[in-house]
């Protein structure tokens, strides 16, 4: 009789298999040559843009420090040492990483023991049981070693690791979207704060200035020269700036609170000495739609995920397929500790076994139609994700370029209206005008002046969010691979 040999050629096919399954493609998604929002004036004037340097004003990890903010800085770095909702994404970071190593174990054969020592006693009233045979009780010493592997025919084992790797990296984006939606927020936060803080700043001198009206008003009342309505009026005036003033703190200590969350601390242990919002919004670089695929974190994971949905449909047409286990059984067993270890009480048995389901009711069918649903879901998210993307950043451009000519028509009524309260001022003084007109004159500057607090502010808040628009000076080449994550 001759015996078959397998070559290790094919003994090497039969052991890797075959894939069953689409083989991924990164799905298109609608992509323009250039944004419909052109960038502000002051981007285009900067040194960034300049040819010859295209990538001198790229953005960095470390995005907020283009605002040049000491302040700003040491709370960011705060938030990434201690912030709480980080830390969970982390974590589940890490939970999905070893998801990858418990699923590439599959891969390889599992070796288990079994070691058993235990006194047996049949019953002779049993079924069956003939009554001549004696019923005393006899020891048992078993130690069987198990082997077992299972054969990736079809790839199963494979996407399966494949479908983890993918998650983790999925997971890794998510936790820089996380990370990049607190840095933001943060940020927005501060600036929000320094908008308060100049807001206050603004009404403390608005105060002052309406204090000296009403002691004007008074002397010349004093001297017969102007109405006790002027007085009344001046110090209306005076008490309205007075409850704008304190309204502020309000709105300033949720800012504070806010933050001190973000950074990890009590609100109780935490403040942030006032100081006035004084900076101008940085020129961003945007670059062009087609690279926001690979900046966004966001983007990333939705994408990661479609190539996951792409792994479970050949999971499950994989389940069409037999299964072979290659398994092998031996040790050692016998009556007593005397002859458990002798030679003749050694066992064994070895071969393969393959299952093939015959019938199930649909359940595999079923089970491959859900795995191409969840495929075309996850289609729809990246691109959903991916035109949200492009609609944050054309938002952001937007806004930054219309508030900046809006600044200068600020800046201008500002100065208008400064001129006026100086001019009315003048002519009440010299009896020509009544106080009327100083307050109406006083009340439209001061609310120039506090417009152009808030559209400082907003501008501010619209450069975050445009960097945030853009990833953070985040792309897909962070993530990690899936071959490292062992």
């Amino acid at each position: 009789m001759k015996h078959i040999r397998l070559s290790p050629i094919l003994f090497s096919m039969l052991l890797a298999g075959c894939m069953v399954g689409p083989k991924y493609q990164k799905p298109p998604v609608p992509v323009t040559p250039a944004y419909k929002e052109p960038p502000p004036d002051s981007f285009k004037e900067s040194d960034e843009w300049k040819t010859s340097h295209p990538n001198a004003g790229a953005l960095r990890s470390n995005w907020w420090e283009i605002f040049g903010d000491a302040q700003l800085n040491a709370l960011e770095e705060q938030l990434t040492m201690s912030n709480q909702d980080l830390k969970m994404a982390e974590a589940r970071f890490r939970q999905a990483r070893t998801m990858v190593r418990y699923n590439r174990a599959a891969q390889f054969p599992t070796i288990s023991v079994d070691p058993n020592i235990q006194s047996l006693r049949l019953s002779p009233n049993q079924p069956y049981f003939p009554s001549n045979v004696g019923s005393g009780s006899r020891g048992e010493f078993t130690l069987p070693f198990d082997f077992s592997y299972e054969v990736d025919l079809w790839g199963r084992i494979r996407r399966t690791v494949t479908s983890a790797g993918e998650e983790a990296q999925a997971t890794a984006a998510d936790l820089q979207t996380v990370a990049l939606s607190l840095h933001a927020e943060l940020a927005v936060d501060y600036f929000e704060l320094r908008s308060a803080d100049a807001q206050q700043n603004l009404l403390d001198e608005t105060v002052k200035a309406y204090a000296d009206m009403v002691q004007l008003t008074t002397d010349l009342l004093n001297g017969g020269a102007a109405p006790e309505s002027d007085v009344v009026q001046a110090r209306t005036q005076l008490d309205t700036a007075r409850v704008q003033d304190t309204d502020i703190g309000v709105m300033r200590a949720q800012y504070e609170h806010a933050i001190a969350i973000l950074i990890g601390k009590p609100p109780a242990d935490f403040s942030v000495p006032p100081a006035p919002l004084n900076i101008q919004p940085p020129a961003i670089p945007v670059g062009v739609p087609s690279e926001l695929l690979e900046r966004r974190p966001d983007i990333a994971a939705s994408e990661r995920r479609v190539g996951e949905a792409n792994e479970g449909i050949g999971i499950a047409r994989a389940s069409y397929f037999p299964s072979l286990v290659l398994g092998a059984t031996g040790g050692l067993e016998g009556s007593s500790i005397a002859n458990w270890f002798a030679w003749p009480s050694r066992f064994w048995a070895v071969g393969p076994s393959m299952l093939q389901t015959i019938f199930d009711g649909g359940r595999r069918r079923a089970t491959s139609e859900g795995a191409l649903a969840n495929y075309d879901a996850t289609v729809a998210n990246y691109r959903e994700t991916t035109l949200t993307a492009f609609q944050q950043v054309e938002d952001s451009l937007a806004a930054l370029r219309i508030l900046e000519h809006e600044a200068l028509q600020q800046r201008e009524a500002v100065t208008e209206a400064k001129r006026g309260v100086q001019i009315f001022t003048n002519r009440y003084q010299s009896g020509v005008d009544p106080y009327l007109q100083v307050v109406s004159a006083q009340t439209i500057a001061l609310l120039n002046e506090r417009n152009e607090v808030d559209i400082l502010r907003r501008r501010i808040d619209a450069s975050v969010l445009l960097i945030k628009g853009l990833g953070g000076g985040w792309d897909v080449s962070k993530l990690p691979q899936i071959s490292s994550m062992h």
